[in-house]
């Protein structure tokens, strides 16, 4: 298997993780979000307490890798706080567009081909009509958090794509980019009137999926990623980054009772249809 292609596995085993996330989240929603991210960052970014190595990067590594976890998290929540849920979890998911969109712009050596970018626009379609059951109405009254969306996409994939430039750095530095993620969670949580004896409302079931999470959507998923990035095509990779909406989704059809329509079907097929042909090779 050469780079590229193990970059491609790497892409789809990160995104299989992220599609998890959604079936956890819907059974955490009684726990508060920056509460759950804090705490699942640390177990994440434990392993880091035991790499020496790993807090041997420039400051400049540092604060992308923190802007790129924690900022994108912290503006993707806001963001739902401030609009309704499927106008910005749909907007949220340009970052895949971006990435593909934005990988000239920041690296060298990468051009735009016709194939990237009908990939790009049928996984967008895809995404859009996983996201919004095709419904979908813009209202002015939440710009904010429309921005705020708008800003998570533009976070993560600057973030993606600024992993292949920075100075190089091994994986297991993502580690401590979610330790100080979990840390800088925690006190945004405490800042907004969180208490220490929240910690113990949660339920031991609540701390067994906190602790999942940590350990897969909001851990392993991280370090899945960014090897990926740095072997393969960041093009390919975004267009591939649309099948997590749909992964989503059918988690929630197979074990929270949520129901498939004829709408989801098309969106599942225009985004497999988008994935298939953005990772066709392509120089």
């Amino acid at each position: 298997m050469n780079e590229k292609s193990s970059g491609t596995l790497l892409a789809l085993t990160a995104i299989l993780i992220w599609s998890t996330l959604a079936l956890i989240s819907t059974r955490l929603t009684h726990i508060s979000t920056f509460l759950i991210l804090g705490v699942a960052f640390l177990i994440s970014g434990s392993i880091s307490l035991f790499r020496r190595k790993a807090w041997k990067v420039p400051l400049t590594t540092l604060l992308v890798g923190v802007a790129g976890i924690f900022g994108y998290h912290f503006l993707y929540f806001n963001a739902f706080a401030l609009a309704p849920a499927i106008e910005a979890n749909l907007i949220n998911y340009l970052w895949p567009m971006l990435i593909v969109v934005l990988s000239p712009v920041f690296l060298s050596g990468y051009r735009l081909g016709w194939r990237h970018i009908i990939a790009g626009l049928l996984g967008l379609v895809g995404a859009s009509l996983i996201v919004t059951e095709g419904h979908f109405n813009i209202q002015m009254q939440y710009l904010s958090g429309y921005l705020l969306a708008f800003g998570a996409a533009i976070v993560w994939s600057s973030y993606s794509l600024l992993t292949k430039r920075l100075p190089p750095f091994n994986t297991e530095t993502i580690s401590v980019f979610c330790l100080l993620s979990g840390l800088a969670a925690l006190g945004f949580f405490f800042l907004t009137g969180g208490r220490p004896a929240d910690l113990q409302l949660p339920s031991t079931k609540d701390w067994s999926l906190i602790l999942m999470a940590g350990i897969g959507p909001l851990g392993a998923a991280f370090y899945f990623w960014d090897a990926a990035l740095k072997r393969g095509d960041p093009r390919v990779i975004g267009s591939l980054a649309y099948l997590t909406p749909m992964l989503s989704t059918l988690n929630l059809i197979l074990f929270a009772g949520k129901s498939i329509s004829i709408t989801s079907i098309i969106a599942m097929l225009l985004i497999i249809g988008g994935a298939i042909l953005g990772s066709s090779k392509i120089n």
